[in-house]
This record gives C-alpha cells, sequence and structure tokens, in this order.
C-alpha cells in the first residue's frame, strides 16, 4: 500500500502525513520543484522535470491497486482509475469508475465557458474550506481502511 500526491498545488498535504503515519503507509509526494516534505522513513519525495504532464506521467505509471492517489486534477485521476487506484481530491470527493466521465465532461464544459468568457471572467472553485479538510481527512482514512480489509 502507498499514497502518491500530485503534489504542486495540494493543500493537504500535512494532513496526509498524519493519516500515513497512522497507518503507516508510505508517502510519495511528487512534484515539478522541490516541496519541503517532512523527515520520516514513510516519505519520500519526486523532483520530476518541468515538462508538460511530467508529474501526472509519474503516477500515472506507478498507480495500481494498492495505491491511493490525491489529486484535483481530472485527467490524472482518470488515468489513475484506470490502473485501478483509489483517487481523492483534496476537499475529500472521491473520484470513482462510476463519476469520473461526468466529471470529465464538466471539466470540458467549463473550459469552454472560459474561453468565450468576454469582460466578466468565470469564477473558479470555491475557497478550500475547513470542511473540505475535514471531508479529506475521513476520506484518506476509509480508503486505506479499505485498502486493508482487501489485503
Amino acid at each position: 500500500m502507498r499514497i502518491l500526491v500530485d503534489a504542486d498545488a495540494c493543500p493537504v498535504k500535512e494532513e496526509i502525513y498524519k493519516v500515513a503515519w497512522r497507518h503507516e503507509v508510505p508517502v510519495t509526494i511528487v512534484s515539478n520543484s522541490v516541496i519541503r516534505v517532512p523527515a520520516h522513513p514513510l516519505v519520500e519525495r519526486v523532483v520530476v522535470s518541468d515538462g508538460f504532464d511530467a508529474a501526472d506521467d509519474w503516477i500515472a505509471e506507478r498507480a495500481d491497486a494498492a495505491t491511493v492517489c490525491v489529486t484535483a486534477d481530472i485527467l490524472l485521476a482518470d488515468r489513475c482509475l484506470k490502473a485501478g487506484a483509489q483517487v481523492i481530491a483534496p476537499n475529500g470527493r472521491p473520484f470513482t469508475t462510476s463519476s469520473i466521465g461526468a466529471a470529465i465532461a464538466m471539466r470540458a464544459i467549463m473550459a469552454d465557458l472560459r474561453a468565450g468568457a468576454v469582460g466578466d471572467a468565470i469564477g473558479g472553485p470555491a475557497p478550500f474550506s475547513k470542511a473540505d479538510r475535514s471531508r479529506f481527512l475521513s476520506a484518506l482514512d476509509e480508503a486505506l481502511v479499505r485498502l486493508k480489509r482487501g489485503r
């Protein structure tokens, strides 16, 4: 079992460490630039090139049925799900094989709306909240418990 984190813009890294340490599960923090990580035997930092989707490619190539991936990137979530991984967004929303199609479609619609916006910009996602953080903690804990039971 392991946790792979798409870390460049991840707001819940500290929460990931706490849950991982409690479950004694290794965490790999994957980013395009150096990110400070705790000096802990369960935490590994991987810095990939700054090439387009380099971090996504690294994560997707290593995702499998024993992996929980943390990402807000819908296309990376899709790749990880296809590899058998469990995927959780930083707001605690799980990506599933049932929900990923709708998420990809909504992403495309929003991209089209943003491209056609004139004058007033289309708003982005809601600000990250304490409820999001709490939901994430629960979702990660549940995902790790499911993986342990499946072994």
